[in-house]
């Protein structure tokens, strides 16, 4: 994986779900968003584990080279 980023999104059970965007590198174009959800349930507290995984080209980032969490939020919204 390259980068990602976690946003939370309106869920209808819980309140808010973790939705988890990815943008993979050439070394790791076969893999699954279920391999990224089984690899964060070893390590993650339940509560944190990706409801979904979203596999993107790039992700929006600052000039210094931060990603724009918010932005992806509201482009996802605008969807």
């Amino acid at each position: 994986v390259l980068e990602a980023c976690a946003v939370g999104r309106e869920d209808e059970r819980s309140g808010e779900a973790v939705h988890l965007y990815i943008v993979k590198t050439s070394a790791t174009d076969n893999i699954t968003g279920a391999e990224i959800i089984d690899f964060c349930r070893q390590s993650l507290a339940a509560y944190k584990v990706p409801r979904k995984v979203i596999f993107r080209e790039a992700l929006p980032k600052t000039n210094v080279g931060k990603v724009l969490r918010r932005q992806v939020r509201d482009e996802v919204e605008a969807v």
